[in-house]
């Protein structure tokens, strides 16, 4: 029998490509976004059906096996990873997570409605590091479902979940994501520890994964601050050019006033920073060649082929590709829910777990070019700046006049 994978939120089709990778066949793709279900079509029409029914919530009231032509419990795996902003760090840089507060949380439900429907033999969520942690998370809401599910279909779904680093899974970047697993069929008193990581003591470099590229359209830098980022070396970002930033004796920001991504530069010799999805125009992480990068480079470090298309502008592929689960994680993620389904609850080893979607490395790269001088008319502007005062005061804790403004 075909392992087959229901996907939720399918968006540019990262765990869709990355499931499989490992083995998976698609009865379906819900997807609400246009642009979206563009690009999944674009680059799997007849082998991934991307469903009349786009929205999940809908589809958790109406969607049945057998509009799949599949029967009940015949699924392996449902997966998804629901929007994010309600249990987002960024969201929360402006006011506290909203969780399952938010109209957007709903989708969880609406996503766990369908699992009560297809009754999977695996449930696999992918989300936020404040997914399933802190305040407002959504696990007791998940937990509270699947109890219901249980009483009522005879199933022992139960919630494991952990916070994993995509870089130990073969992705060439820092991306830190909740991963949540529930299988049918488990023994209750089963403890799944934390996925072995392959690439957790040698991970792949932001060079692994750009050194080759040559990209057809190169973005250049725009906004007041973009002269900045040759003065800022490479694996640095704004605070270098702060009382505490270990650069020269040049005070132009003060110290944490910013959020971490400003001016934020990757360096060739470890994983690139987590890939946001609307960046502003100093919102790194930034190329070490002090540009943007093009989007077969957002691509490459979110381990999608270099084939892969996208839909709509530029913009909308920053945005497409920043939102989307890392392929090789997902690769990874599929082997373990096949090897735990087939072993009855035994974790494969990190060998088993190795992604093929992971980059070829690169050998070592060229050193860094040393930061260039401030730029002449940036001297006026620098001298004692008022620091962060302090953890929990949020973006209203500085002076504004810490913040030099652009030139």
């Amino acid at each position: 029998m075909p392992n087959l994978v229901l996907s939720c939120f399918s968006g540019a089709g990262g765990m869709d490509l990355g499931l499989e990778a490992a083995g998976f066949d698609s009865v379906g793709c819900i997807e609400l976004d246009s642009l979206a279900s563009d690009t999944l079509t674009k680059n799997r029409e007849g082998k991934w059906p991307v469903l009349e029914v786009n929205d999940v919530v809908k589809a958790g009231e109406s969607l049945k096996p057998s509009d799949l032509d599949i029967e009940p419990r015949q699924l392996t795996l449902l997966t998804g990873g629901p929007p994010c902003q309600p249990f987002s760090m960024a969201a929360q840089w402006r006011q506290p997570k909203q969780g399952m507060e938010d109209d957007r949380g709903k989708t969880v439900l609406g996503m766990l409605n369908l699992a009560e429907s297809m009754l999977p033999e695996a449930i696999l969520i992918e989300n936020v590091a404040g997914f399933l942690r802190g305040k407002n998370s959504a696990a007791d809401a998940i937990e509270g479902k699947l109890k219901e599910i249980n009483a009522q279909h005879k199933t022992s779904y139960r919630l494991h979940h952990w916070v994993l680093n995509a870089a130990d899974y073969g992705v060439a970047q820092n991306r830190r994501r909740a991963i949540a697993v529930a299988f049918r069929d488990l023994p209750e008193d089963i403890e799944l520890p934390l996925p072995p990581a392959p690439f957790a003591d040698n991970p792949l470099t932001a060079w692994d994964a750009l050194a080759k590229l040559k990209p057809a359209v190169v973005p250049e830098v725009d906004g007041g601050y973009a002269e900045l980022l040759a003065s800022i070396p490479e694996g640095s970002n704004y605070q270098y050019l702060t009382a505490k930033g270990g650069g020269p004796a040049v005070e132009l920001f003060g110290y944490r006033t910013r959020y971490w991504s400003f001016l934020l530069k990757l360096r060739r010799d470890a994983p690139a920073w987590t890939l946001p999805a609307s960046p502003g125009p100093s919102t790194g992480p930034f190329h070490w060649d002090n540009r943007p990068l093009a989007i077969a480079e957002r691509l490459a470090l979110q381990g999608f082929p270099s084939t892969w298309k996208l839909a709509g502008s530029a913009r909308d592929g920053v945005r497409l590709v920043g939102n989307a689960t890392p392929a090789p994680l997902a690769e990874a993620m599929g082997r373990y829910v096949t090897a735990v389904i087939g072993s009855g609850g035994e974790v494969p080893s990190a060998d088993e777990l190795t992604p093929t979607l992971a980059v070829k490395r690169q050998g070592t790269p060229p050193k860094p070019v040393a930061p260039a001088p401030l730029p002449q008319h940036w001297l006026a502007k620098v001298g004692s700046k008022v620091a962060h005062p302090g953890p929990g005061e949020g973006p209203a804790g500085h002076s504004k006049e810490s913040d030099p403004g652009p030139a």
